[in-house]
């Protein structure tokens, strides 16, 4: 009896003690496994994580760059071939920021008031335009037209001044006037980095008379806040007063270098000074640019008054002055030297 019932015994022990230790080894080989895996996978360098740094500077670097071209606004003029056809040219800028583009857009329309009248290309039109509208059929028609662009709303609110413009060459020809007349308006990107973008606009005019008109205004745009900047907002505070002075002296030496007087003094009893607002952040220093007739003749032309920025500093905020030392002395390398005890 105990021989029959030994083996049955023994057996069922040695293979559960078997079971265990296959379980332990697959377990251990799994294990083993998962690690040489691990080990395999790619670690990521360092150099790697700043070239994705890098990448990703470069791109908001790109994002905050103003970039553009002028484009020209197409009007309906006549047809006319000769040396005395009238000019209308007047270009919008198309930019990567529509919000500075529609500030310029505003800028030309304003200027376009200051050298043409069109109320009464205005007051023809509202009376050609206004029959008796269907309401019914008014709301199906304005949501089956497509959008408009910027740049056909533009060439929309330019049209009337196109015409006023075509009128009054037919008035000039009628008078036997030879003249030329013409219109320029011409917006351009200057700078279109930080700290300051800068987009310039340039306006030039003949209508008749002795001598046509010409005028350029800067605008200045902080991308990042996506705002304008104005004179003002360049300066620390409580430093008005010193940027006019500055900006008085540099009067005073424009007035002498001319030769627009041999006194000053008796040159402002006929042109003021005054601060312009009207600035650029150039190479050299603040450029206070001014228009005709604001601080001297016809003939002065443009006048720009140029402040140097070694003359800015405790003036102007840090963050528009430029580090003139290192954009000029080169980077030298000098030996070390040890302390001395």
């Amino acid at each position: 009896m105990l021989q029959s019932k030994n083996p049955q015994f023994t057996k069922p022990m040695f293979s559960s003690a078997h079971k265990k230790r296959s379980a332990t080894k697959l377990a251990l080989s799994i294990a083993v496994c998962t690690v040489l895996l691990s080990g395999c996978q790619p670690k990521s360098k360092p150099e790697d994580a700043e070239a994705r740094q890098n990448a990703a500077s470069e791109v908001q670097a790109q994002v905050l760059a103003l970039e553009g071209s002028a484009v020209r606004v197409n009007v309906n003029m006549p047809d006319c071939s000769g040396n005395n056809c009238p000019e209308f040219v007047v270009e919008r800028l198309q930019s990567n920021f529509p919000w500075i583009d529609q500030r310029i857009d505003q800028e030309i329309l304003k200027n376009l008031k200051q050298i043409l009248d069109i109320s009464k290309i205005n007051q023809s039109e509202q009376a050609a335009s206004t029959p008796a509208i269907n309401p019914s059929k008014s709301d199906n028609t304005a949501a089956s037209s497509e959008p408009v662009s910027d740049q056909q709303k533009m060439q929309q609110q330019i049209e009337p001044y196109a015409q006023s413009f075509v009128e009054l060459d037919k008035e000039l020809k009628a008078l036997s006037a030879n003249h030329q007349i013409n219109i320029m308006i011409k917006p351009s990107i200057l700078k279109s980095q930080e700290p300051i973008a800068t987009v310039v606009l340039n306006t030039s005019s003949y209508l008749g008379g002795a001598h046509g008109s010409s005028a350029q205004q800067y605008y200045n745009f902080d991308l990042k806040q996506q705002k304008q900047i104005q004179l003002d907002h360049l300066l620390l505070p409580n430093q008005k007063k010193s940027l006019e002075s500055k900006a008085h002296e540099a009067f005073k030496a424009w007035v002498m270098d001319a030769k627009l007087a041999d006194n000053v003094d008796d040159y402002e009893q006929a042109w003021k000074f005054k601060l312009s607002d009207n600035f650029l952040l150039g190479e050299q220093g603040l450029i206070l640019q001014y228009g005709e007739y604001e601080i001297g003749p016809y003939s002065a032309g443009l006048p720009r008054l140029v402040i140097p920025y070694a003359q800015l500093s405790g003036i102007l905020k840090a963050e528009y002055l430029p580090d003139t030392q290192a954009a000029s002395e080169p980077v030298v390398n000098t030996p070390k030297q040890k302390p001395q005890s």
